[in-house]
């Protein structure tokens, strides 16, 4: 029997309510949608909709992907440890490679640049006037000695180091979490050297940074589940180089190693909810570490 207009629908009138009751497209308000943009989450018709590699993004989302126009409103995909995914995950890496590189070709150029960087504790008035030397209030040695190195085969090794640790790690912490890390364990090798070894030895390069980067890549491969013998037999050489080699100083290893693991953990395992919080805090609490050991051995030299 025909329904006369205005009388009460039948079951049609259902199968459209959803319809009426979906959000109206972020650019076409009056066209109900049941799609949304898998970047922003704003609804999207069917006009507006651009394949993706999973579902469908918005035109905004898509200009701003490909810096065509504004980028998205929304936040962006992030890395395991919370940081922003990036185009170049291997820039702060090329970065730190490149200084490394052009602190080598300085040192080369100009032999007595190499006094003035490296890590010592206290020379000796003579031939150096006056006293130069950590324990002399040049703390930058600490900073300076992790960029620098005088034998080839060093700095080949320290790089290639760098290169093969450093991308994965950039990449899964984000660039601000990685540089921290690097910046602490490298640190960290500075001060226990400074507070271990003898005050006239002269210590540098960037192996303490290095080591740290190891224990924090074998922290993460834990955290993947992947499998941990390749990084494990690759440390272990490492560690028997460090204690067989006659000059090498271990302390920057061993205070990196451990500076990577306690940071790494932090930075992998921190909640969400809290994650911001419990990462930096805990660099912070290895930065207490460092300058209380630093404070320390200048007491004990001055």
């Amino acid at each position: 029997m025909d329904q006369a207009p205005g009388s009460p629908q039948g079951p049609e009138d259902h199968s459209a309510q959803p319809a009426q009751n979906a959000p109206g497209c972020y650019r076409h308000p009056d066209r109900a949608t049941g799609i949304r943009c898998t970047r922003c989450d704003r609804p999207i018709c069917p006009e507006c909709m651009v394949s993706a590699s999973v579902g469908f993004q918005c035109p905004d989302c898509v200009r701003g992907a490909s810096g065509t126009g504004p980028a998205p409103t929304a936040a962006r995909p992030r890395t395991i440890a919370g940081g922003t995914v990036t185009a170049d995950p291997r820039l702060v890496t090329k970065i730190l490679l490149g200084i490394n590189v052009a602190v080598f070709v300085a040192v080369h150029i100009r032999s007595s640049l190499l006094n003035d960087l490296v890590l010592i504790g206290s020379w000796p008035p003579a031939p150096f006037t006056p006293s130069q030397g950590v324990a002399e209030g040049e703390w930058y040695r600490m900073v300076t000695s992790m960029f620098t190195h005088q034998a080839v085969w060093h700095i080949g090794f320290n790089m290639l180091s760098l290169w093969w640790l450093g991308g994965p790690l950039e990449a899964a912490l984000g660039r601000a979490r990685y540089l921290t890390l690097y910046l602490v364990s490298g640190l960290a090798g500075s001060a226990l050297t400074y507070l271990l070894a003898s005050p006239t030895s002269a210590s540098l390069g960037a192996s303490g940074a290095i080591f740290g980067l190891f224990g924090a890549t074998a922290v993460l491969m834990r955290r993947l589940n992947y499998d941990m013998r390749p990084i494990i037999a690759l440390l272990v050489i490492n560690l028997i180089f460090t204690f067989g080699w006659g000059n090498i100083a271990w302390q920057a290893h061993i205070g990196g190693l451990v500076a990577g693991v306690v940071t790494g953990y932090a930075m992998v395992h921190a909640p969400r909810e809290r994650r911001a919080l419990i990462q930096y805090g805990t660099c912070a609490l290895v930065l207490v570490v460092i300058v209380g050991m630093t404070l320390l051995r200048t007491a004990q030299l001055t």
